[in-house]
């Protein structure tokens, strides 16, 4: 797996490069549509589908989905039908999009926020969570929880379901660990969040 990541709008943004038999190229969570940026997509193979975490790290998806011809991935819950998404995620059931690709439903930060775990090693975690150097261990953004803090305190507890080495927010810091090491980081940061409801 080979990842390309830039920093768009105060956000990041992720271009999970895959070969073509795999799946083809993810583009998590859209950044600007700046001419530079789509040269340097373009000479990487391009955007097969594109995984919108939440409603507000959408950005210019339709420029990108319209210059691709990508299918575009988000829960109806964030607005997803009137952006004309071509793949819509109901519910809180996690969505196999494909051998490698597991999408989990995370309400919290937004109604219908979702996450996105490759090959059961890579999170990519839009605003749901992320490193906290001051703390040193995981963390959510209790300043801008936008639908529910309680529900991200429970969408934190379902994530203690799954396996993950890296942890790849939309907002903060990157953070490699093992499986059993992120495990332990997660119940710090359920603990913290508790004692913040």
């Amino acid at each position: 797996m080979r990842l390309y990541f830039g920093i768009e709008l105060g956000a990041w943004s992720y271009l999970l490069l895959r070969p073509e038999a795999a799946g083809g190229n993810v583009l998590v969570d859209s950044p600007r549509f700046a001419s530079q940026l789509v040269k340097k997509i373009s000479a990487m193979g391009g955007i097969r589908r594109m995984f919108l975490s939440h409603q507000d790290d959408v950005a210019d998806h339709a420029r990108f989905a319209a210059k691709f011809g990508c299918e575009r991935i988000m829960h109806t819950a964030d607005g997803a039908r009137k952006l004309g998404i071509e793949w819509l995620i109901d519910g809180e059931d996690e969505v196999q999009i494909d051998r490698d690709l597991v999408a989990i439903p995370t309400p919290g930060h937004t109604r219908g926020h979702v996450v996105l775990l490759y090959r059961n090693q890579f999170l990519f975690t839009g605003d749901h969570l992320a490193w906290s150097v001051e703390r040193e261990t995981l963390t959510a953004f209790r300043s801008v929880c936008w639908y529910s803090w309680d529900e991200q305190i429970r969408s934190m507890e379902r994530l203690l379901d799954y396996q993950f080495e890296w942890v790849l927010p939309g907002h903060g810091r990157i953070h490699h660990d093992s499986a059993a090491g992120m495990r332990r980081h997660l119940e710090r940061c359920i603990g913290w969040m508790k004692a913040r409801r």
